[in-house]
């Protein structure tokens, strides 16, 4: 028993260690680029500023976000391999991150939300995260 609990705690090291790397790549995508983003997963001419100062406000919320994102990825890469200790705060992360994934429902855009652009996004947060975070717990009680 002890063998397969060690394989499961280094299989679940492993996946969070890559969504790390992935959420890393993609915050810091947003938050050094802004709405506009560096470009990393995709064109960056999607948007142009009627109201300069407005645009340049909410740039700065969206970067404020990517850097929390940015953040969720410093925090599993550090969760990968130092899980005991990081366990609540990484189990904080995913239900934060499965909150995030339902709040995309307020847009009311369902052509938008199971398309093509978004559709593995919200399927990471809404399915991927709760069965990490209930792995998580399996793992806690090892």
């Amino acid at each position: 028993m002890q063998n397969r609990t060690s394989l499961s705690e280094r299989a679940f090291r492993t996946v969070i260690f890559l969504l790390g790397l992935v959420a890393l790549l993609t915050g810091a995508n947003v938050a050094l680029g802004g709405i506009a983003t560096l470009g990393l997963q995709g064109p960056t001419d999607f948007v142009a500023a009627i109201r300069p100062d407005a645009y340049a406000a909410h740039d700065s919320h969206v970067r404020f976000l990517g850097g929390l994102w940015l953040g969720v990825g410093l925090l599993f890469l550090a969760g990968a391999w130092n899980l005991r200790p990081l366990k609540p705060a990484l189990q904080t992360a995913l239900v934060l991150t499965i909150i995030g994934g339902l709040a995309r429902f307020s847009a009311l855009r369902f052509d938008v939300q199971f398309g093509p652009d978004i559709l593995g996004s919200f399927l990471a947060e809404v399915i991927l995260m709760p069965l990490l975070l209930w792995w998580s717990t399996r793992i806690a009680r090892s």
